[in-house]
């Protein structure tokens, strides 16, 4: 059963206000949903300075503290169950227990902390079940056990099943037990942890932390009026963010869900509307650019040091560490409240080199850390700021001075450095003959592209295998990652890659000849999806489906591009595009649109058999495998219906005649069947063709259509023609296109140029990618 875990911090149950609201939330949740609690508000500083009184024998400060607590939690239970519940009761046992302990000298400190988690427990359920939510609570020392600071998963993993599937399980965070069943807590931000890790145990779905912000910013929102919400971003990123001392996560929270696939949340309690931020595997999320704030920091330079032993300080200081390595050297920045143990930890191996500096950290996409170090330090310095130190390394730069950043200067850098550009995420379908040319032309088109509109490529799809990742494929070795990390992939998981990709733009190019792919071009559009297409199939739709499909792309605002389907690289759309964007009037198109079929008209003649022309252009790769898919004219007819289509012509493939080049005694069984009728064939030719010279003509497989009859002319098929005319001149392979207007009427614009060719489709997708890339940056 799918479980979800949501976790309420102090600030989102500090008033019986802030109940209603989680009540109200809670209300949407299912049976077998945990719900992790800190202690309500200010009860934990609270406690703590209980216990700090207690220590220090201030028996005046523990009454009066009990006295705050008792005033506190009271007003709470009153306004929300009244003073006479079960709740108060326990409430006022817990009271004269800590205040007997206190009085007998054995009062424990982890055991006192464990309160203000307990006490908001069993407050939540109790006032669920009063508005008609079923719930119960559970005191997590009964799920979590610590042995030699470990967490025991598996042990853990089982007790944890006792959590009930029909009713909401609130959970205590923060504190768990260690084997002989004393308390013992998980340190700062350990109601997190317990969240992530109580979604670890139970296999959830999710685990969203509740809290006081809408989400992780790009900057502090309080101070940078312009921050950037982010929708999405990697554990990657949301760690290093953690270590570097961003308050929204906390590097132990996020350990939990290392290689899962548990999403973790970060929604505002005070705004139950908004969507918040998820931090998700690193490959379904982009690379984001974030400014955190450092203050009072001392740096270290260790000189023997490592990985081990920086895990263990920060076990030790329960606070998570970054290191830098800078020429060959570690240092360590941490909080100057921590110096004193970082010195007597290393002792003499760990050498003050900065101490109470300030300054930012500059988290980014890899690759462009020297680039905005260099950019900060320009900026900084310009505002009179001392630079004491600044270092970059893979996904973030450090830069620290004596004074803290005022919220001006970090308004400054965050102009300068947080890119609001929106990027194209693209995926292409069919990386084979074209796709592989596409991809190789597309490492030295990227500079000239990026100028328009940042461009990733973020996925590669062959047949039912793909490979997807969010963070961007290096073009240098895509071919490479593709065949040693492409998965298996069905079209609902491409849907929800696409679904969850968090670019401001995407855009599917369809390279494949795939009917099946083409259908599914409505479901990209619903996920905002730009399509560049060479594919015929979509273009030349049931009529009902087509129209559908350009409703919807209308209504989102997307482009669709298609001009490879027909001609290849040759601009024939365009030309039509612009032509009637101009006010022109399109009356005629006719010519040759296949290269295949114009290879085949130039070369024949009356003293060759048609057959063996054939078998020819099949063996240098002119035809498809099965050459009667060239020679039945369906291609031709397909792309004249998009050429119609473009013209605002409301046709359907019926409607467009068809005559192929071959007998219909040809069209059943394999090719190599056919060719035991090949007589049938070369005779059908022999026979037009002779009809043909007697009229002083030539045989061409042309497509005509003519808008200036009632019903329009559309139709594809052999035509005797004179040797002088347009299609009857061409080099072989090529396609031509003979076009009719009111403004050119008795002189036609005519197209011409190779109509097939692995390098000049390609480059046809190319001029279709950059005119998206500049209507998309207008």
């Amino acid at each position: 059963m799918t479980k979800q875990v949501y976790k309420f911090g102090g600030s989102s149950l500090s008033s019986a206000k802030r109940y209603h609201a989680v009540a109200n939330i809670c209300h949407h949740l299912k049976g077998g949903d945990a719900v992790v609690v800190s202690a309500a508000g200010k009860t934990t500083d609270t406690l703590v300075r209980l216990w700090s009184c207690y220590h220090n024998q201030d028996h005046k400060g523990v009454g009066e503290v009990i006295a705050l607590l008792k005033d506190h939690q009271c007003a709470l239970i009153a306004e929300l169950l009244g003073d006479k519940s079960e709740v108060y009761a326990h409430f006022i046992d817990d009271i004269n227990a800590i205040s007997q302990r206190a009085g007998c000298a054995e009062l424990e400190q982890a055991w006192l902390l464990a309160h203000g988690e307990l006490w908001s427990a069993r407050l939540l359920a109790h006032y669920l079940n009063k508005i008609e939510v079923a719930a119960c609570h559970f005191d997590s020392r009964d799920l979590f056990i610590v042995a030699q600071n470990n967490l025991k998963h598996e042990e853990n993993t089982a007790r944890c099943q006792v959590l009930k599937n029909d009713q909401l399980n609130v959970v205590t965070g923060f504190i768990a037990s260690d084997e002989n069943g004393s308390t013992v807590t998980l340190g700062r931000n350990g109601s997190d942890y317990s969240a992530t890790l109580l979604g670890k145990y139970l296999n959830a779905d999710s685990v969203t932390i509740w809290t006081d912000t809408q989400g992780v910013y790009s900057t502090d929102p309080r101070k940078v009026e312009k921050a950037v919400k982010y929708n999405k971003i990697s554990q990657q990123q949301a760690q290093l963010l953690a270590r570097l001392g961003n308050p929204v996560l906390h590097a132990k929270t996020l350990t939990p869900l290392k290689d899962s696939d548990i999403k973790l949340v970060v929604r505002s309690s005070y705004d139950s509307h908004s969507d918040g931020t998820k931090v998700v595997a690193n490959e379904q999320a982009k690379a984001k650019r974030f400014l955190t704030t450092l203050a009072s920091s001392d740096v270290f330079q260790l000189t023997n040091s490592n990985k081990e032993s920086i895990r263990e300080l920060s076990i030790l200081l329960q606070h998570p560490l970054q290191p830098l390595e800078v020429d060959g050297n570690t240092l360590l920045l941490v909080p100057s409240q921590f110096g004193e143990q970082v010195a007597a930890f290393y002792q003499e191996h760990a050498v003050l080199i900065e101490s109470n500096v300030s300054g930012v950290a500059i988290v980014s996409e890899p690759g462009s850390e020297p680039q905005l170090l260099k950019s900060a330090k320009q900026l900084l310095e310009k505002q009179s700021m001392t630079l004491r130190g600044a270092w970059s390394q893979d996904g973030f730069a450090i830069l620290l001075g004596d004074q803290l950043l005022e919220s001006d200067t970090l308004s400054l850098l965050h102009d300068e450095l947080i890119s609001a550009k929106q990027e194209l995420a693209v995926i292409v379908a069919g990386i084979g003959n074209v796709g592989e040319v596409f991809l190789s032309q597309l490492n030295s088109q990227l500079e000239r592209l990026n100028t328009l509109l940042p461009v990733k490529l973020v996925g590669l799809l062959r047949s039912t295998s793909s490979l997807l990742n969010g963070q961007g494929i290096a073009l240098s070795s895509a071919s490479e990652q593709f065949n040693e990390h492409a998965k298996t992939t069905t079209s609902e998981q491409l849907i929800e890659f696409i679904k969850e990709l968090d670019y401001g733009h995407k855009v599917i190019i369809d390279i494949t000849a795939s009917e099946q792919f083409s259908l599914l071009y409505p479901e990209f559009a619903l996920h905002d999806c730009h399509i560049i297409s060479a594919n015929k199939y979509a273009g030349t739709a049931e009529l009902d489906w087509y129209e559908n499909l350009r409703r919807l792309q209308t209504e989102k605002g997307l482009l669709w591009r298609y001009n490879t389907s027909v001609g290849a690289g040759l601009p024939i759309n365009f030309a039509l595009k612009d032509l009637q964007n101009s006010g022109d009037k399109i009356t005629k198109i006719s010519g040759v649109f296949s290269g295949t079929l114009s290879w085949l008209g130039a070369h024949y003649s009356l003293d060759k058999k048609f057959s063996e022309l054939v078998e020819q252009a099949r063996e240098l790769g002119f035809t498809e495998p099965d050459p009667r898919e060239d020679l039945s004219g369906r291609d031709v007819q397909r792309k004249l219906l998009i050429l119609a289509r473009e013209l605002g012509l409301s046709l359907n493939l019926d409607d467009i005649e068809l005559s192929a080049w071959m007998p219909t005694e040809l069209a059943n069984g394999t090719w190599q069947d056919a060719l035991t009728k090949r007589d049938l064939l070369d005779k059908f030719v022999e026979e037009l063709a002779l009809e043909a010279e007697k009229n002083g003509k030539t045989l061409r497989y042309v497509a005509e259509l003519d808008t200036t009859t009632k019903p329009v002319i559309a139709k594809v098929g052999l035509k005797a023609v004179s040797p002088n005319a347009a299609v009857a001149t061409l080099t072989p392979g090529d396609n031509i296109f003979v076009i009719n207007s009111v403004w050119y009427e008795n002189n036609a614009l005519i197209i011409q140029g190779p109509g097939a060719g692995r390098e000049v489709t390609a480059a046809g997708v190319h001029s279709d990618l950059y005119w998206l890339c500049h209507k998309l940056s207008e």
